[in-house]
């Protein structure tokens, strides 16, 4: 393997069959570059919908309250349906197997919100503190609601990381008062949000503080939660359509009602991207295996023709003394050398072309585009073993030929 004559005598035969040597690595190379650009593309794809539904957990449920489109039971169509605190006691006694967090909660837009000199009207929502894992919002500074400030009714809040960006530029917000609406709040933590900008302009305080300020007869806007994480996606949704069933039933409202309660469950959405990214796995892996297929079959074409124009060599080396097994060895450590050398350089340039590409496909909704090393060089390495059989058999062939036959090869 280390042999260096043997070597030697490889880098030779590359020099002096130059275009020989570079029609092989190039359709090796051609095959990893394709192969990497293919699953690149799709990974952009992936991370896509991934963003899409990063805002949000995704075992999240909401369920808001509207008017009735239809009558029922001798009400008239019109009624707008209120929640009230007995509902949230009610859904927890009914499915406390079935959920994970739960949190009623008010929201009101557009409240002028003050800091010293600064001001600017934000959405204010008024929740628990279970609330925070249903928006997948991260803490960066100070904390998030606590069951203390629920039961002692204090005036804090926790805001977006872009909210204190506003109001307090680099000053941290934490531990200092704002005023919403005339109403002083201490801020006790600063969240960001991977579900962008909007998310991050949000402000949170105590569902219980808001209620008795806003809300006297005990009514609330929506609620919020996550399903149990054991469930699977369809008991999920069937969980959903049950809730909503239930609802429906203590609100009097006709079960074909559309409008008056709503049920938004995330499992919905994340079944149907499930669905289709598996068809496009499922593309991009046929389409992957057949890049690497044609790869190989132009390895395999190219290593018969190489070969085949090397038999009077053979038929020297034979007549000189070589035996079958240094034959074949060479052939194949050539082979082995030209598909690892150009696999590698396809990797690099397909690497090095999604990230120079990136950026711009975001206009085409393929975001990050990238690629597993662990995948393409698996590829790589298929393709070697590839060369090194498509090498050896007819190296083999070959090296089985007597001398005579050789040196008479036209």
């Amino acid at each position: 393997m280390f042999d260096l004559d043997r070597w030697q005598e490889i880098f030779q035969t590359i020099s002096k069959n130059k275009l020989r040597t570079a029609l092989s690595g190039f359709t090796i190379a051609f095959a990893i570059l394709l192969f990497t650009l293919l699953f690149g593309v799709g990974n952009g794809l992936k991370h896509t919908f991934e963003k899409q539904f990063a805002g949000d957990s995704q075992n999240s449920i909401y369920v808001f309250s509207g008017t009735t489109t239809k009558p029922y039971k001798g009400l008239q169509s019109g009624r707008q349906i209120q929640f009230r605190n007995d509902d949230s006691k009610f859904i927890n006694e009914k499915f406390d197997d079935k959920i994970q967090y739960f949190s009623p909660a008010i929201q009101r837009n557009n409240m002028q919100t003050i800091y010293k000199g600064e001001q600017n009207r934000y959405t204010v929502r008024a929740v628990y503190p279970d609330y925070q894992p249903l928006e997948s919002a991260v803490i960066q500074d100070g904390r998030f609601l606590s069951y203390l400030d629920i039961e002692k009714k204090a005036k804090v809040v926790a805001i977006g990381r872009l909210v204190e960006e506003d109001l307090f530029g680099s000053l941290s917000a934490v531990g200092k008062n704002i005023n919403i609406e005339g109403i002083s709040y201490k801020v006790v933590g600063v969240f960001n949000d991977p579900g962008g900008d909007n998310d991050e302009r949000f402000i949170y305080t105590p569902f219980t503080t808001f209620q008795g300020m806003y809300k006297p007869n005990d009514e609330i806007d929506r609620f919020g939660m996550t399903f149990n994480p054991t469930l699977t996606v369809d008991e999920a949704l069937a969980f959903s359509n049950l809730l909503t069933k239930v609802l429906k039933e203590k609100h009097n409202v006709d079960p074909r009602d559309q409008g008056a309660i709503r049920v938004r469950n995330y499992a919905e959405g994340t079944k149907n991207v499930q669905g289709f990214m598996m068809v496009l796995n499922i593309i991009i892996l046929f389409i992957g295996i057949g890049t690497l297929v044609a790869g190989i079959i132009g390895i395999s074409n190219i290593m018969v023709y190489i070969v085949k124009e090397r038999t009077k060599e053979l038929g020297i080396r034979k007549a000189l003394g070589a035996t079958p097994k240094s034959i074949v060895g060479m052939i194949m450590m050539e082979s082995i050398f030209i598909t690892a050398l150009a696999g590698y350089s396809g990797l690099l340039i397909g690497i090095f072309t999604l990230k120079a590409i990136g950026s711009s496909l975001e206009k085409y909704f393929i975001l990050n585009p990238s690629v597993e090393t662990y995948v393409v060089v698996g590829a790589t390495i298929v393709l070697v073993i590839a060369g090194t059989i498509a090498g050896y058999v007819p190296a083999k062939r070959a090296a089985s030929i007597k001398p005579i036959v050789a040196l008479n090869d036209q």
